[in-house]
């Protein structure tokens, strides 16, 4: 009887671990997997003339696209290389010259 409560009790929480692990899949897992699809997909489909900001904050225009580079030009004609998952997809607004 004692055995059979033992077997019993492993089972419920093997379970219990199960469901734990599919409920952190689809709320913590699966959603960022999408999203780094997503920013991707955005980052390469980049191309010059289109207006950016960094994860950093610095807003420019691409005036280069390299493999996994992007030279961008910033206020004042200064150039900068970047990485191009430096890219945030936040910056997808339009930004205004002045």
């Amino acid at each position: 009887m004692i055995l059979l409560q033992a077997q019993t009790s492993g089972t419920a929480s093997l379970i219990m671990f199960g469901l734990i692990f599919l409920v952190m899949y689809f709320f913590m897992i699966r959603p960022q997997i999408k999203k780094q699809k997503k920013e991707t997909q955005y980052r390469s489909q980049l191309k010059t003339n289109d207006k950016i900001v960094t994860l950093g904050g610095i807003h420019g225009k691409i005036i280069e696209v390299g493999k996994s580079t992007f030279v961008i030009e910033v206020h004042g004609g200064t150039k900068l290389k970047i990485e191009q998952s430096a890219v945030s997809m936040l910056g997808k607004t339009d930004l205004t010259e002045k």
